[in-house]
């Protein structure tokens, strides 16, 4: 019987989000399943992405991606009523503006999330 182990990384700082990023690259996102829980500044993403960490590319791992203290959540050519819609992510760029910092999160064909946060706090952690 071989033993699961499932990974949580926490970004905290811009070289964390890096790693994250690189690791949900290519990732697989059902629109509908995007959650921005406004009272409590998070923004969830649900996502299929390939086992980079491993020589088994694979292999698809289903994990969450969560955001705390977001403020506010702007899309950008994304059509809020396709909720069938799967979004493909490219990449999360992180931006300092006045005393927020912007996450960026860039989809395929020029679609994107972009959240207002005080302070970078995000978590990638896989389930089954």
């Amino acid at each position: 019987m071989t033993t699961v182990f499932f990974k949580k990384i926490i970004a905290q700082n811009p070289e964390d989000l890096r790693v994250i990023s690189a690791l949900c690259s290519e990732a697989k996102i059902k629109q509908s399943q995007i959650k921005f829980l406004r009272s409590n500044k998070v923004f969830i993403l649900p996502l299929e992405r390939e086992n980079k960490e491993s020589l088994e590319t694979s292999q698809k791992i289903n994990s969450i991606l969560k955001f705390e203290f977001i403020e506010n959540s702007k899309s950008k050519n994304i059509n809020q009523n396709e909720k069938e819609n799967i979004l493909q992510l490219l990449a999360i760029d992180l931006f300092k503006k006045d005393n927020n910092f912007e996450i960026v999160l860039l989809f395929l064909n020029n679609a994107a999330i972009t959240l207002s946060a005080e302070i970078v706090e995000a978590t990638l952690e896989d389930v089954r």
